[in-house]
C-alpha cells in the first residue's frame, strides 16, 4: 500500500487528538458515564486509530508516531474491554507490595543511570580527600565530619549512657523531613532536563565518597560501616530512586526521538513519578527512625556487630522487595 505519509498524518491527527482527549476525561473521572452517542463515537475513534496504526506500521521511518498510536490504541482497548474489580477503592497493601516495586523495575534503566552518576561522584570525592585531605573543609556539610575521624570515634566510644534521651523523636522527625525534601527536590529538578537531578546525585556521591575514604584512611572502617549502614542501606537507595524519578521526568521533558506532545509525555509518566516519590517518602521515614534510634549509638552502648548485622538484614529484604515483590501478580 502506497500512501502520502504527511497527508495521512495531517488528515488523521484530529481523530487521534479527540481519542486522547476522551481518554483524559475517563482517567480524570473513572466514574464518568457517557451517552450512547458518546460511546459509539469513542468506539469509532478506537477502531479508526487501530486501523491507522496498522497502516503506519509499514513505515519504519516513523517509530515515534507508531509508538504514540500504540499507546492510544492500548489505552482505548483497555477502557473498552476492561475487567475492573467491583471495588475501586485504593488498596495500600496492593500498592506497597505490587505497584511500587513494579514501577521501580519498569524504569530500571533510569535507576542504574542514577547509580552510575552517584558512583562517579563517590570516586571524585574519594580522590579529592586522597589528594588533598584539607578538601573536607569544603566538601563536608557538617562540622562533626570535619574533625579527625579518630578523635570523633574516641569521643563517641566514651559515651556509655543514652546521649539522645528525650531527643530521639525530634531527631527522627528532622531526618525524615529533611531527607524527604531533598528527595522531592531531586525529582522536581528533572524539569531542568535532568541537569539539576544529575548535580544533586553527583554532589551527594562526592560527599559520600569523601566521608567514606576519610574514615577508611584513618583506620575507622568498622565504625564507618556501623554508623552509616543501619539507615544508609535504606536512605541511599531512596535518594537513588528519587534520582530515578528525576531522570524519568527529564526524559519526558526532552522527548528525544518522539513526536508526541510534551503534555502527552508528561501524562504517560506522571503516575509512575507519584508512585516512586511516595515510595521514597516511606523509605526515608523508616531510615530517619533508624538513624535517630540506632545509627547514632556506638560501642560500648550498642555493639558494632549488631548494627552491621541489622543493616545486612535490611538490605537483603530491600533487594528482595524491590526485585521480586509483585512479579507474580504483574505477570498474571
Amino acid at each position: 500500500m502506497i500512501i502520502d505519509l504527511q497527508k495521512f498524518i495531517t488528515d488523521e491527527r484530529p481523530c487521534w487528538l479527540e481519542l486522547e482527549e476522551t481518554l483524559d476525561r475517563i482517567e480524570k473521572d473513572p466514574g464518568l458515564v457517557m451517552s450512547l452517542d458518546q460511546v459509539k463515537r469513542f468506539h469509532y475513534l478506537y477502531q479508526r486509530t487501530a486501523s491507522d496504526l496498522a497502516r503506519i506500521s509499514t513505515f519504519s521511518s516513523e517509530p515515534a508516531i507508531r509508538r504514540y498510536l500504540e499507546s492510544l490504541t492500548a489505552q482505548a482497548y483497555a477502557e473498552i474491554n476492561e475487567k475492573r474489580e467491583k471495588s475501586h477503592g485504593f488498596s495500600p497493601f496492593q500498592w506497597f507490595f505490587t505497584t511500587f516495586p513494579s514501577t521501580f523495575r519498569l524504569h530500571i534503566r533510569a535507576f542504574w543511570l542514577a547509580v552510575a552518576i552517584t558512583l562517579a561522584g563517590v570516586i571524585i570525592g574519594g580522590a579529592l580527600i586522597a589528594l588533598d585531605p584539607e578538601a573536607k573543609e569544603v566538601i563536608m556539610p557538617f562540622s562533626s565530619l570535619r574533625q579527625s575521624p579518630s578523635e570523633r570515634v574516641a569521643g563517641e566510644e566514651k559515651v556509655v549512657e543514652d546521649k539522645l534521651e528525650g531527643k530521639k523523636a525530634t531527631g527522627a522527625a528532622w531526618y525524615m523531613t529533611h531527607n524527604t525534601k531533598v528527595a522531592i527536590f531531586t525529582l522536581a529538578l528533572g524539569i531542568t532536563w535532568g541537569i539539576g537531578t544529575i548535580l544533586i546525585l553527583f554532589s551527594n556521591g562526592i560527599m559520600l565518597g569523601a566521608v567514606a575514604l576519610d574514615y577508611i584512611l584513618a583506620g575507622e572502617t568498622q565504625f564507618l560501616i556501623a554508623w552509616l549502614s543501619p539507615h544508609g542501606v535504606i536512605e541511599i537507595p531512596a535518594i537513588l530512586l528519587a534520582g530515578q524519578a528525576g531522570l524519568m521526568l527529564a526524559g519526558a521533558m526532552i522527548g528525544r526521538g518522539r513526536r508526541t506532545s510534551l503534555r502527552q509525555r508528561l501524562r504517560e509518566v506522571s503516575k509512575d513519578l507519584v508512585t516512586l516519590i511516595f515510595g521514597v517518602a516511606i523509605m526515608l521515614t523508616w531510615a530517619g527512625f533508624i538513624e535517630a534510634f540506632l545509627s547514632q549509638y556506638h560501642e560500648p552502648f550498642i555493639p558494632y556487630s549488631l548494627k552491621i548485622g541489622f543493616a545486612a538484614v535490611e538490605f537483603a529484604l530491600l533487594v528482595l522487595y524491590l526485585g521480586m515483590s509483585g512479579r507474580k501478580r504483574a505477570n498474571e
